[in-house]
């Protein structure tokens, strides 16, 4: 579906309109403007007799011009709406706001200027929006050749309407909404070995989130071989698993934290469809994975279609790949490794007891029997 159109200056609106297939136009331009004034001017936080000094603001912001041709229109191909928005810097400005001053105003320009990359829009999903929704990451590439389904939004922000919709358009319609201005890069037919480098290319880090082992590894060595860190979530349970790779910094890191050993993939090409499950577990961490992940994994093929995927785990794995986006934009400092997110140890008093560890390691060498570990 492209990206958005911007009605150009020297073209009426009613041009446009003409042109364009439009069902709906939102101008909600004062009102923006009006909070604009606001945030510009804290001290009417508690004080409602503002609409003098308001009239004045606005007065000298429009400079005569009518307001309907201040600001920048956007028409969305996807959903033919048409919207009024602050320029740039004052968007920018206006949704970012709050952000202060957990994120001053100089680190908001860091991170808006941060370029990440992210291939898998399912868990992938959550991180992409979750940094947009904080005003990071202007620049973005984003991959998926998958389309939405039914099963798919127990984990994913969309409503039914979006079956059917490739997941990387998906999440770039609604990014561009939040932030038309934004420039992202939407590799719907995803990455293969071919178009690695060209996305792996001018970015500051890669969230890896596939589902294909081959690319995976190769992606892993891509990065490395450039220099690009690379981040992963995988939801486990309740819980989310996070890699940190800091490609950037150790060019001798073994891919996956050498959780795989010296992986290559003339090595991993060599690998029976049969061990496949094994070294996928290998990769996401046996350690870590929750009895009930276990058991499903176990029962894939069998009474399960697919393993099981949870809303609040996709959301967490969002979370944190942000949190870890936003720290790395600042230069602030990042362990390397495997770690867990684990919500049941912080809130099950019984997690820590005796018996409950015993449960969860006679489980756990059950399934490591199983699998061949």
């Amino acid at each position: 579906m492209g990206t958005p159109i911007k009605n150009p200056k020297d073209q009426p609106l009613d041009t446009f309109k003409d042109q364009h297939e439009v069902l709906g136009v939102i101008d909600q331009f004062e009102l923006l403007l009006e909070e604009l004034f606001l945030i510009r001017n804290p001290k009417y936080k508690f004080d409602p007799n503002y609409q003098n000094d308001y009239e004045d603001f606005k007065k000298e912001y429009l400079n005569s011009e009518e307001m309907v041709n201040v600001g920048e229109w956007f028409y969305f191909p996807w959903n033919k709406k048409l919207i009024h928005y602050l320029p740039e810097e004052e968007h920018q400005e206006l949704r970012t706001t709050r952000n202060k001053n957990i994120i001053t105003k100089e680190e908001q320009d860091k991170f808006y200027n941060y370029r990440v990359a992210i291939a898998g829009m399912s868990v992938g999903s959550h991180s992409a929006l979750t940094i947009a929704m904080m005003g990071g990451a202007k620049r973005m590439k984003i991959a998926d050749p998958d389309e939405i389904s039914g099963s798919n939004l127990n984990r994913l922000r969309y409503g039914y309407s979006y079956v059917g919709k490739n997941k990387a358009q998906a999440v770039a319609e609604i990014i561009y909404e939040m932030n038309p201005y934004a420039e992202l890069e939407v590799y719907d037919e995803g990455i293969s070995l071919e178009t690695l480098e060209d996305f792996l290319k001018d970015v500051d880090v890669f969230v890896e989130e596939m589902d294909n082992l081959e690319l995976k590894i190769a992606s892993r060595l891509k990065a490395k071989e450039m220099g690009v860190p690379v981040l992963m979530a995988t939801d486990n349970g309740d819980n989310v698993i996070v890699d940190v790779e800091r490609f950037d910094e150790d060019s001798d890191l073994e891919i996956f934290n050498g959780a795989a050993g010296h992986l290559t993939l003339e090595e991993f090409r060599k690998i029976s469809p049969q061990e496949m499950p094994r070294l996928a577990t290998k990769i996401a961490g046996p350690g870590f994975v929750v009895p009930r992940m276990q058991q499903s994994l176990l029962e894939v093929g069998r009474s399960l279609y697919s393993w099981p995927q949870l809303g609040d785990a996709a959301t967490l794995s969002g979370v944190v790949l942000a949190y870890l986006i936003k720290r790395m934009s600042l230069d602030e400092k990042i362990k390397t490794g495997k770690f867990e997110f684990n919500m049941d140890a912080s809130f099950d008093p019984d997690y820590d007891s005796d018996e409950s560890k015993k449960r969860r390691e006679d489980q756990r060498e059950s399934f490591f029997k199983a699998i061949g570990l």
